[in-house]
Order: structure tokens, then sequence, then C-alpha cells
């Protein structure tokens, strides 16, 4: 396995561990020139599940950029990256268990806003403002105001 940071060939695997849902196994790796570390995941490669965008256009589902669309929302939150790990890999193994293959980008923005909404109210109203579009402030107090009644 190649370092993300020096480039070098090999590394050595420190920690071993299966997601929860068993979809992948998550290792942690040390290179041997650097010694500098870094996370692999293994994932049995299977058919794509497709996104259908807005536009109606289609595209892989992508783990990585809904990662990084949640750790947008989460930056300075007290959030572990495992917790949103989590949450992909959840909305992931929804997909598997889906008999066409196929997801809407409403659906999946509902699936991590609910999740969100649950883990910190900051990164879910981030998550939204960004998702939802809010074509104006009102409809952006709206939400917050609905957000506050639920207290």
């Amino acid at each position: 396995m190649r370092c993300t940071y020096c480039g070098f060939l090999e590394s050595k695997v420190i920690d071993s561990r299966e997601s929860k849902k068993g979809i992948s196994i998550r290792r942690r790796r040390e290179c041997l020139s650097c010694k500098r570390r870094f996370t692999t995941y293994e994932r049995v490669e299977e058919i794509p599940y497709m996104v259908v965008k807005k536009d109606g256009s289609r595209q892989p589902f992508d783990t990585q950029k809904l990662l990084r669309g949640m750790m947008k929302a989460c930056e300075k939150r007290p959030i572990q990256i495992s917790q949103l790990e989590e949450i992909v890999e959840e909305i992931e193994s929804l997909l598997q268990e889906r008999p066409d293959r196929e997801i809407g980008v409403a659906e999946i923005g509902e699936l991590v806003m609910g999740r969100l909404k649950g883990l910190d109210k900051v990164a879910y109203v981030r998550f939204a403002s960004v998702y939802r579009e809010f074509g104006d402030v009102a409809e952006f107090r709206r939400e917050l105001e609905d957000l506050m009644k639920e207290k």
C-alpha cells in the first residue's frame, strides 16, 4: 500500500476493524519509511449504486463525496469522524437493500439531515442550508424556528 505522505510502497497494518454492518474493513497503517500513519478501507466491489441528481442525470454513489459534505457541515463541532463514517455506512447499507440500485439525491439529503439532526443541531442547519438551497432568509428562519420548537 502506497504511503499517502511520502509515496513509499510498504507499510505495516497496526489495527484492523470490520465496520458494524460488515461492509468494509478499516485498516490503520504505518509507513515503513516516514513512520506516519494513515487509514485505508477495503470493500467488496459491486455494481455501482447510482445517484439521480436534481437535473435527472445519474452518477455513481460516492461515499467519500458524502463524507466530505458532512465533514464540511460539522467543521468546528464536537463530532468525531467515526460518527460521520457510521452515517455513511448506514446510508450505504440502505442502498444495498434497494432492489433498483438507484437513489435520488433528495432521499440521500433527507437521510443525512435526519442523522445530523439527532447528532448536532448546528451541523444539521449547516447541511440543510446547502442541501435545501433556501431561497431567502425567511425560509431559513422558518427552519430554525421549527428546530427550536423541537427542543
